[in-house]
């Protein structure tokens, strides 16, 4: 695959989202990298404590996406950037952030920017979209990445499985949830999730940003998991820890789960979403999972104990002579 050296001596790297869960891991990996980091926020001066130490003195841009709708928009923030790695995401939608202005029209506008300043762009996206979706959360993410794969920019789109770490709202809630004596999942959660950790996934998007240029026939898009997949229900039961009795699972029935799903839409609680209901129904397997192709290495484990049915998610250490697209 890739050798160095990377496509620019020191890139200027601008991270959108430089502040949330994928975002601030992005800025950590990049820091142990040969780039200059300009990190962006909707409030880029009240993110000193989201922040890692090292890129408190970072340079910052505003980036608000619901007003970022055409190519002339995102000028001042391309200015002098060599390379973009989009990490802007909404989980719901507020206001003017609709799904469709943040995941869609925002993304389509800055990677024809980027295809006229031949800037690179890394759009984070998400596994098992379709076109049979009936979330729009769905719809408006596979809507942005048809745009950036028309948009004749330089782009690669990586698409991650469910994501672990110590500070991620939905990886927080989901280790709390199994710490209880009870775990109540849709009984329809029959899709296998290939967990990873936001670490991992971080290492590899810096990678992935700063490797030299595709040659011909080289596929732009990355799709990244652990190296276990199984539904939700073997998943919680490995982050319970070893030392605890195993808990009560409780399948709530599935139109049930959906009405819960468009609850906490409406009452913006918890990670659980409609678009959530709807992937757990399906894989969300990487395929194939180029993960240890681009780490060089195998990904961290995931849970605290094995899980009870699993399935290898693919190839995740690199090929016997493969070169790995390491810094």
């Amino acid at each position: 695959m890739f050798r160095l050296p990377p496509l620019y001596a020191e890139p200027q790297v601008l991270v959108l989202g430089g502040a949330g869960f994928i975002g601030r891991h992005v800025v950590a990996a990049l820091g142990h990298r040969r780039c200059r980091i300009v990190v962006s926020s909707r409030h880029p001066l009240r993110i000193d404590a989201r922040l890692p130490v090292g890129a408190v003195r970072c340079p910052r841009r505003t980036a608000r996406f619901e007003a970022l709708q055409s190519a002339a928009d995102w000028d001042v923030l391309l200015d002098g950037i060599d390379i973009v790695v989009n990490c802007v995401g909404i989980l719901r939608q507020r206001g003017r952030e609709t799904y469709e202005r943040v995941h869609h029209a925002a993304p389509a506008a800055l990677a024809q920017a980027c295809a006229a300043r031949a800037v690179r762009l890394v759009h984070v996206s998400a596994l098992a979209l379709h076109d049979e979706a009936s979330s729009r959360f769905l719809r408006s993410k596979l809507a942005g990445e048809r745009a950036i794969q028309r948009s004749g920019a330089d782009w690669r789109i990586v698409r991650p499985s469910l994501l672990d770490g110590p500070d991620g709202y939905g990886a927080g809630w989901l280790r709390r949830l199994a710490r209880l004596p009870v775990h109540a999942f849709p009984a329809d959660a029959t899709g296998r999730i290939a967990a990873l950790h936001v670490d991992d996934l971080a290492e590899a998007i810096a990678t992935v940003a700063l490797a030299p240029a595709l040659r011909p026939g080289e596929s732009r898009e990355f799709e990244f998991g652990g190296d276990v997949a199984a539904p939700l229900g073997d998943y919680l039961a490995s982050l319970r820890g070893r030392d605890r009795r195993p808990a009560w699972q409780v399948p709530v029935p599935g139109l049930l789960s959906r009405a819960l799903a468009h609850a906490c839409d409406a009452l913006h609680v918890s990670p659980f979403s409609f678009g959530h209901w709807e992937l757990l129904r399906r894989d969300n397997v990487p395929a194939p999972n180029r993960l240890g192709e681009v780490l060089g290495h195998p990904p961290r484990t995931v849970g605290d104990r094995p899980f009870r049915a699993s399935a290898p998610t693919g190839r995740t250490t690199p090929a016997p002579g493969a070169a790995p697209l390491a810094n």
